[in-house]
């Protein structure tokens, strides 16, 4: 059945399609299976601008609709100054997260700066994007960064750690930093990239995309197709995967007092 293009505002409003729905309740068992989120957390949302962290808001900003607990989001877009965001985007992204009940906020960066020292490659990019949300998350006191990582960015991560670093590791559904003062979750992690692509082509999400000079030539671009493949051997290919790094499900988190106790949802 051939998807009829619609609008997110549609969501918004309640009419939410059984594939949808799917979707959400997905990201929410997800939540749930790692005890991501407790009741009164505030998250903060680590925004690219692209159609997996506008999923991701969606997906957490709806469920607070029908959950018996709630909890705070607050998202944040890094504007690289060298590469800035279309003052049209910016307004589009900014009424999508107002829509959603989200405080969003953006900020401008240098994606270069000078202690690279001239050197620029997709390690140092992230590092840079990642020191600049802790920084972010610290001075605001938020516990909690949720990023739009999905199932395939896993796989992705997991075939390149094992091929070209003889690491067979990967990116976790909760990490901590800094002795459990901080953690990075990510509730998509079981999420197919597919369906992201498609709630964003038929609800037309306000996507942009931030200049990057590596994006079809990086080593996660050229293995995209080899999973693919390895896919039409075994449809399963990637949950294999997934379920081959025994994530722990019962994640526990350090409270201020310096005791550890488990967070249900």
């Amino acid at each position: 059945m051939q998807d009829t293009a619609s609008d997110w505002h549609d969501l918004i409003r309640g009419d939410i399609p059984p594939w949808v729905m799917r979707f959400i309740k997905a990201v929410g068992k997800t939540v749930n299976t790692y005890s991501m989120i407790k009741e009164g957390d505030e998250v903060l949302l680590a925004v690219s601008g692209g159609k997996d962290s506008l999923a991701l808001a969606l997906a957490l900003s709806l469920r607070l609709k029908w959950l018996p607990v709630s909890y705070r989001l607050r998202a944040l877009m890094i504007n690289w100054i060298e590469h800035p965001i279309p003052p049209e985007s910016r307004d589009a992204l900014e009424d999508y997260f107002s829509q959603l009940g989200i405080s969003f906020e953006i900020v401008d960066e240098h994606q270069y700066p000078e202690s690279f020292n001239g050197d620029f490659n997709c390690y140092l990019c992230a590092r840079n994007r990642r020191r600049i949300l802790f920084q972010y998350a610290d001075r605001h006191s938020i516990p909690l960064i949720a990023m739009g990582h999905h199932l395939d960015d896993l796989v992705e991560t997991s075939l390149m750690n094992l091929c070209f670093r003889a690491d067979f590791s990967s990116m976790h559904p909760v990490q901590d930093f800094f002795e459990g003062k901080l953690y990075i979750i990510r509730p998509m992690i079981e999420i197919h990239e597919s369906v992201t692509r498609r709630l964003s082509q038929v609800y037309g999400l306000p996507t942009v995309k931030p200049v990057c000079p590596y994006d079809q030539t990086n080593i996660r671009a050229e293995l995209k197709p080899i999973v693919k493949s390895l896919c039409h051997m075994d449809s399963l290919t990637r949950e294999h995967i997934y379920k081959a790094h025994h994530f722990d499900t019962g994640m526990l988190k350090k409270q201020g007092n310096g005791k550890i106790v488990e967070q249900k949802m």
